[in-house]
């Protein structure tokens, strides 16, 4: 399958949320959907990285939190969201990957949506599942290109040659939270934090549930079917 070939949308995409404990395979999947949909993959560690270089006022608290190691404040990150989001790539549509991460972000996220200068007719969340050992597997084998930031693994996805970038022989490198014990760490807060998140949306009938777990490309066939479907479908009852 060709995923870099675009289709058009059946109309103009509602927001989408992808939503998986690390290591499912969420960023992978966001920029297929991006190239497919034409329409921006945002990711608040990139949202961040910007907004921190920027000489706003947000920009400079975003910094500054990001420099002492403090986690930023629900309040903060969605001033940072709302900021992205009144661009216009976004009125087509766009890819949400790494918000909402708590519930409290969740709650406003939807009020925003509902409410906003535009207002959502209703939002598409996929929830990648994978098992735990798979994806402690995945996430020990990761490694990345500093230079082109493509992903392997050591695992699933090898570079043709040990350790070095298929695309730019650049060597490769582990991320540090991919470390055994950082990994318990964070598969640990991801049950705290965001699986509540889960129920949040399956109760407002916005939930679709997907296996991250099959091959990456059959992952990114069903993501397609699901999300152009879902497209089509008139927004269930009480939901944004």
């Amino acid at each position: 399958m060709n995923q870099a070939q675009s289709a058009p949308s059946p109309r103009l995409l509602p927001p989408i949320l992808l939503l998986g404990v690390p290591g499912a395979g969420k960023g992978t999947q966001a920029k297929r959907l991006a190239q497919r949909y034409r329409i921006p993959h945002l990711s608040t560690g990139d949202i961040f990285r910007e907004m921190a270089h920027s000489e706003s006022e947000l920009g400079k608290r975003v910094w500054n939190d990001m420099r002492q190691g403090n986690l930023i404040s629900d309040d903060v990150v969605c001033q940072v969201v709302v900021e992205r989001l009144d661009r216009d790539d976004c009125r087509g549509g766009y890819i949400l990957d790494g918000f909402p991460r708590t519930l409290p972000q969740a709650v406003w996220l939807m009020d925003f949506l509902e409410s906003g200068p535009r207002t959502a007719v209703r939002v598409i969340v996929i929830y990648l599942t994978v098992g735990y050992n798979d994806l402690y597997r995945r996430l020990l084998g990761r490694r990345s290109c500093p230079t082109c930031g493509r992903i392997y693994n050591d695992f699933t996805q090898p570079p043709r040659q040990a350790g070095v970038c298929d695309l730019d022989q650049s060597p490769l490198v582990q991320r540090k939270d991919d470390d055994p014990a950082v990994i318990r760490e964070r598969l640990s807060a991801y049950e705290q934090q965001t699986l509540p998140l889960v129920e949040f949306f399956r109760g407002r009938g916005s939930l679709l549930e997907l296996s991250g777990a099959e091959a990456v490309d059959r992952v990114t066939e069903r993501l397609f079917a699901a999300i152009e479907q879902a497209a089509l479908e008139p927004p269930p009852a009480g939901a944004a």
